[in-house]
């Protein structure tokens, strides 16, 4: 069946799953799977664990483990992460899906995730295809409107090639950019966490696996939302 979905990341049950009755359990599970991770304890195991301590749900799990890091990570990402002031006049790579999902997301009013490395992530996901939401223009837009306040000289978006519906994507940034007179480049890539990794550029992205090997990386989509996104549903997993 073909998917319909107008909105990215929205969830019929995440008013259960993550409203005010639920954040203090998924507040100690992320806790206490952050404090076996900083013990060198396997990550599956471990939310599996909390998980089962806290009577979690799956997309409940998902949210702990997408928060949860060890304080040795935490303290590595946050060494590289650069101001706002830091981009003026120089290039950014971003993980275009990564960071595209989670704006359409609070757009969208789908939760968000306040991760402990102080990431903001989203619960959307992507099954080998991207499909176009009515929030994918006017995030474009915000990303847009938020590298030129911090004064970027070139955005470069890497796109997954293999991801269905990228070639699509690729014009529907070029289009926006050439109207908007950004300088913008736009890249099919087999593989984008291996590019951003070794990228000179600072990095735009949530994914922590990129996170834990490029060099500069900047919070784009928390600064994002957190300037042009009134009232997105935040979970604060910050602890």
């Amino acid at each position: 069946m073909p998917d319909q979905r107008r909105h990215r990341g929205t969830h019929p049950e995440d008013l259960r799953l993550f409203g005010a009755d639920a954040l203090p359990a998924l507040q100690a599970a992320v806790a206490e799977l952050a404090w076996l991770l900083t013990r060198g304890y396997p990550r599956e195991s471990s939310l599996k664990l909390v998980g089962d301590r806290h009577a979690l749900e799956s997309r409940q799990r998902l949210a702990v483990s997408r928060c949860a890091s060890s304080d040795a990570d935490v303290a590595r990402r946050q060494q590289r992460m650069v101001s706002p002031q830091a981009l003026a006049g120089g290039p950014i790579a971003l993980d275009g899906y990564n960071v595209l999902t989670t704006i359409e997301a609070a757009l969208s009013g789908g939760v968000l995730l306040l991760a402990r490395d102080g990431v903001l992530r989203d619960m959307a996901s992507m099954h080998g295809s991207y499909r176009k939401v009515d929030e994918t223009q006017p995030a474009l837009e915000l990303l847009g409107r938020t590298l030129a306040e911090f004064g970027v000289s070139e955005a470069l978006w890497l796109l997954d090639r293999p991801v269905s519906n990228s070639g699509r994507l690729k014009t529907i940034i070029e289009d926006l950019a050439g109207r908007q007179g950004w300088t913008w480049r736009v890249e099919l890539v087999h593989d984008p966490d291996a590019e951003l990794a070794q990228s000179e550029a600072v990095v735009a992205t949530a994914d922590s696996g990129i996170l834990d090997l490029c060099g500069r990386w900047f919070n784009l989509a928390r600064e994002t939302v957190q300037r042009h996104v009134a009232g997105a549903w935040i979970l604060n997993c910050q602890i």
